[in-house]
């Protein structure tokens, strides 16, 4: 769900508009196939995680031409010359397509496809900006967040980036990204009222420097919040503050709330704050240190939870995923012909395609298998649903938004309990997860450079 309903049709680059008019003015109807997927996984990143489908299909569902929008593209002098059944076809257009995609949650590797769309042919290139988009933005953060998540070791990490995020909507599918790949929770408490999981926050500074001191600051605040109070002990001298804290350790209100303090956290992982709870008195002494690597901590740290705000919302890293939509076969005079890009750089297998992954005997996954989609693999499971027909999304679809996030995050954690460990890594991992393409596809480029030349000699 969109937070401010951005389903207009101009959500799209001009150039998918001009191919557009040029199919429709052609009279080129015919059916396309387009696949999105990921060409390289970026540095540092094992393994990425698909998010974003749920809003990808409330965009195909509602995308459409306002009568402004259209009168704004006759203003154009690109479109001076386009003919009126162009602007007719915008005044009705919907989209009328098929696709099947990896449901959230799910772990996939480069060169996947993570979503395949197959339309009429203008209505396929019209969804291609907004689609890449929409799954880019929530993909890299919630492949992000796999790595806190998982360098955490069990304890709780709340998002707390919408600050930092690039815009308030981008807060908003970021807070709920994190949580599909794991997060206990977020900052975002729009996040939180849409997808129906806890809201967290503590107090900001101001809040501590507003009083004449730190202890008098700390009980006003456990005043208004006896049970679920988060007190700050970095304002001044965190030693210092702690200390004034120690006190309370017998009161059974004050043992309920908890003491943060916040420390950059390196390694390439996030910056947030760190939630210590409990007995203070026993860690004053351990909570002098302003850096530490959140890879390092064992079980035994006596850390209780923690929260990543800039790093997580923007990705800081590795804040762009090289994602591609492209054209994989077209229906011309009702003959399928695979379509592919031969470039050493940048070469693509023509055909419809599903993903299908193997498991070993102790459980974990073993490798996946890229493949044409009417291959069959006894021994694997298949990665690719189908989620969209004829424009309307199919009942598998259909979730509210908070059971999607729901089950987008079980079926994360449930995947990445199965990858083989060194996967699991916030280093690049050696060897890299297998991933090889069929016999069947591995024989296609060939054929499609073979077809393209004998027709371009005619």
């Amino acid at each position: 769900m969109f937070p401010s309903k951005l389903f207009s049709g101009l959500l799209t680059d001009l150039y998918e508009l001009t191919m557009a008019a040029g199919y429709v003015q052609n009279r080129f109807n015919d059916r396309a196939t387009f696949e999105l997927f990921v060409r390289h996984l970026p540095r540092n990143r094992n393994y990425l995680v698909a998010a974003g489908l749920e809003q990808a299909l409330d965009y195909l569902e509602n995308v459409h031409f306002p009568p402004d929008e259209i009168s704004y593209l006759r203003t154009l002098p690109i479109f001076r010359h386009v003919q009126t059944s162009f602007y007719d076809f915008l005044a009705t257009f919907r989209f009328s397509g098929d696709v099947w995609a990896m449901p959230e949650g799910t772990i996939f590797f480069a060169g996947e496809p993570v979503v395949r769309v197959t339309a009429p042919i203008a209505e396929a290139e019209l969804a291609e900006t907004s689609l890449l988009s929409i799954i880019h933005l929530q993909t890299f953060i919630a492949s992000k967040t796999a790595r806190v998540t998982t360098a955490a070791a069990g304890r709780p990490v709340i998002e707390f980036g919408s600050r930092r995020a690039h815009g308030v909507e981008a807060g908003v599918l970021a807070a709920r990204a994190a949580l599909i790949a794991g997060c206990a929770g977020t900052s975002n408490t729009y996040a939180g009222h849409c997808h129906g999981v806890p809201a967290y926050g503590t107090q900001a500074h101001s809040w501590i420097m507003a009083h004449d001191d730190e202890s008098t600051a700390f009980r006003k605040f456990l005043d208004v919040f006896p049970e679920q109070a988060t007190l700050l002990v970095d304002t001044y001298d965190v030693r210092a503050a702690i200390d004034k804290t120690t006190p309370w350790d017998a009161n059974p209100v004050g043992c309920a709330s908890t003491v943060v303090t916040y420390w950059p956290i390196v390694s390439g992982l996030g910056s947030g704050l760190i939630v210590l709870a409990g007995r203070m008195c026993k860690f004053s002494s351990r909570v002098t240190s302003m850096k530490i690597a959140l890879r390092h901590f064992s079980q035994a740290t006596p850390i209780d939870s923690f929260g990543v705000r800039t790093a997580l919302s923007t990705s800081a890293d590795a804040p762009n995923v090289e994602v591609i939509y492209k054209l994989v076969e077209v229906e011309l005079d009702h003959q399928v012909r695979g379509m592919a890009k031969f470039s050493v750089d940048n070469k693509t297998y023509p055909g419809r395609k599903q993903v299908f992954y193997f498991q070993g005997e102790n459980g974990h996954y073993s490798g996946n298998t890229i493949a044409l989609e009417d291959e069959d693999f006894p021994l694997a499971k298949s990665l690719l649903i189908p989620v969209m027909r004829d424009g309307h999304r199919l009942e598998v679809a259909c979730q509210d938004p908070v059971s999607s996030v729901r089950n987008a995050q079980a079926r994360f954690l449930a995947a990445r309990a199965h990858l083989p460990e060194h996967i699991l890594r916030i280093v690049t991992a050696e060897p890299i997860y297998p991933v090889s393409y069929s016999a069947g596809l591995e024989s296609l480029p060939e054929q499609a450079r073979n077809s393209f030349l004998s027709t371009a000699s005619v």
